[in-house]
């Protein structure tokens, strides 16, 4: 009989463990990225120059790294399935 993790892996999917690693690193790499884009951006005269558009550009950029960062979270959550989740029930 095989062990559980070995039949996931047997059976072509990815255990939910190994995902989330994978994922924690690409979200880590995807935030670095997107602050050194977003930095470099930052200093485009146009926005330098301008205190409103530099307020906006600042709270787009914040935020901007969540869209993204939504499919790789959701990979990382598992493969869906027509099973419900057990927390759902509560």
């Amino acid at each position: 009989m095989l062990r559980p993790a070995l039949a996931t892996v047997q059976n072509g999917s990815m255990p939910t463990r190994l995902r989330k690693l994978i994922g924690a690193f690409a979200l880590l790499a995807l935030v670095i990225a997107w602050a050194l884009i977003a930095m470099a951006v930052a200093q485009f005269p146009a926005i330098r120059d301008n205190k409103i558009l530099s307020m906006a550009y600042y709270v787009i950029a914040g935020l901007g790294w969540v869209l993204p960062a939504m499919p790789l979270v959701s990979w990382m959550s598992g493969p869906r399935s027509g099973k419900q989740n057990h927390r759902s029930n509560a």
